[in-house]
């Protein structure tokens, strides 16, 4: 397939700035927030509790002399105070976000935010990096006020080499925004997340996220050649991209990828493409057993096929998203040339039968993919008393089956939960993804008119919930993150789950960020201003 850019390079129009879906208020550069907070502006308190690093009226001065825009407007200030982490949609209808920004500043281009990040660095102030805010973990939440960077403002793709398969990417694209602009040249990148028309390119590196094609094109961290990142003081690295599987000392790319802002900025990405498949496949089959689901995904996984999706839902998805009665189902799509096509639906049938899987209607892969990004109930629960999360972690092949039987059980033994099921979301050669849902409800007769109270059990449910599973994923030798992160939720978890790795990843931040500045309060690490106290 051809494409305006030669092997040399030539600019493209930026064509993601256009929009390809609406976001809040018809901008194609605005987040999309998941509820109303219920108080106006200049009323919304504060949740989480903590210091506040205040911004003086000469760092306002500086920043309006160096960024596109800076504003300390109150409506702003909420909208950058929380992202989609489910405990902040409980908070929002009693008036609260996470934590308030003093400033918010939005740079257009990269030079704007080395010289933001030098303004900071020098008053000491923190600066907490946002985009979409589509996480679920309160990575972008500023716990400490400070400065809330808004990179919404640097969309587009700059450059496309359609001889290298090379995209050069701003970090405020929004995913339809990309896709629209690389397949309108015949080509792709293959990050389909559930959040992807929440989501920016920046903010699928800082999270070292996840698409649900993963399988055939693997994990963000996969499809990224090299970054351009500004740093803690203001100056600007560029890491990667000067060619294949380069051994020029460590990979510093992947030292950024899934730092969620706490070593640097990412101000500029350069993706791998593929070219747009030719063909696609789709089946359905169901298992007696979630187990035997499990098996027939490894046996596809270790003879070398990758079908872009392998999802297994146990049976209580299966007959609550799909209405399949009394088995665990499993979705297989995927896209690629005819004989790369023909081949792996082969071993996945192989694979299938010899776990006694039975073919159901391949229509059940066109109802995922109709509703596949739907998280319209997610409010509506918390409204009604429910509380509701998701909790994805992965694990090798020899570990999953108990983990799976294990988590559930562990999710279900805590005071007050409805449910718990889960699904296999993302398979590898070494193991897969389990994504878990969990909802409860306070059953103990306390007084339902009392929101103090009512929101007091919310919370220890949610931690006792979390808790609960991260304890059990961890014994298990698991990760406790497959693709949303760590923010301020799983932080708690972070040291336990990196062992003595942890005081290395203490230190690099030390060494890159001496004061400090970038993201506080993420990743588990400690603070100059102060602990983030759990809500």
């Amino acid at each position: 397939m051809s494409s305006s850019r030669s092997a040399t390079g030539t600019d493209v129009t930026a064509g993601a700035d256009a929009g390809a879906h609406a976001r809040a208020g018809g901008n194609p550069s605005a987040p999309t927030p998941v509820t109303p907070v219920d108080a106006a502006p200049d009323k919304v308190g504060e949740r989480i509790a903590g210091p506040r690093v205040p911004v003086d009226d000469a760092l306002v001065d500086r920043l309006r002399d160096v960024c596109a825009e800076v504003t300390v407007d109150a409506a702003v200030r909420v909208e950058a105070g929380r992202d989609w982490w489910p405990l902040a949609i409980r908070w929002a209808m009693d008036g609260e976000v996470p934590a308030l920004p003093a400033v918010v500043a939005r740079p257009s281009d990269g030079a704007q935010v080395a010289s933001v990040l030098a303004a900071c660095h020098d008053a000491r102030v923190p600066v907490t990096p946002v985009a979409g805010r589509s996480g679920v973990c309160g990575s972008s939440v500023p716990v400490f006020g400070g400065v809330s960077l808004d990179l919404c403002g640097m969309a587009g793709v700059r450059a496309v080499d359609a001889t290298s398969l090379l995209a050069d990417v701003l970090p405020g694209t929004f995913g339809p925004d990309l896709e629209q602009a690389l397949q309108a040249q015949g080509f792709t990148v293959g990050h389909w997340p559930q959040s992807m028309a929440l989501s920016t390119v920046g903010g699928w590196l800082a999270c070292r996220g996840a698409g649900q094609y993963s399988t055939r094109y693997g994990k963000i961290e996969d499809m990224v050649a090299g970054l351009e990142v500004a740093l803690a003081d203001g100056r600007t690295v560029r890491t990667g991209c000067t060619g294949p599987r380069a051994a020029v000392g460590p990979d510093l790319t992947q030292l950024f990828v899934g730092s969620e802002g706490v070593l640097g900025v990412i101000t500029a990405a350069t993706l791998r493409m593929h070219l747009l498949p030719a063909a696609q496949g789709r089946h359905a089959y169901g298992f007696a057993t979630f187990d035997a689901g499990l098996e027939a995904c490894r046996g596809v996984l270790r003879r070398g096929a990758t079908p872009a999706v392998l999802r297994l839902y146990d049976e209580v998805e299966a007959q609550r998203n799909f209405a399949v009665e009394g088995r665990s189902l499993l979705i297989v799509l995927d896209e690629a040339d005819p004989p790369l096509l023909e081949a792996t639906m082969a071993v996945v049938e192989t694979e299938c039968t010899a776990n006694a899987g039975q073919p159901l209607d391949a229509a059940l892969v066109e109802r995922w993919l109709e509703h596949r990004n739907d998280v319209s109930a997610l409010a509506p629960l918390y409204r009604a008393g429910i509380v509701v999360d998701t909790i994805e972690v992965a694990a090798p092949w020899s570990a999953l089956a108990a983990l799976y039987e294990s988590t559930l059980q562990a999710l279900r033994s805590v005071p007050g939960t409805l449910a718990a099921s889960a699904h296999e979301s993302h398979a590898y050669t070494d193991g897969a993804c389990l994504y878990f849902t969990f909802a409860g409800r306070r059953s103990d007769g306390g007084d339902p008119d009392d929101v103090a109270e009512e929101r007091a059990w919310a919370e220890d449910y949610y931690e006792s919930a979390w808790e609960a599973a991260m304890d059990v994923v961890m014994r298990a030798g698991g990760a406790i993150s497959h693709h949303h992160g760590i923010g301020i939720n799983r932080a708690r978890f972070v040291e336990r789950a990196l062992g003595e790795g942890f005081d290395v990843l203490r230190r690099l931040k030390d060494a890159i960020d001496p004061r400090g500045i970038l993201n506080p309060g993420k990743l588990g690490l400690p603070s100059p201003f102060g602990e983030v106290p759990w809500p």
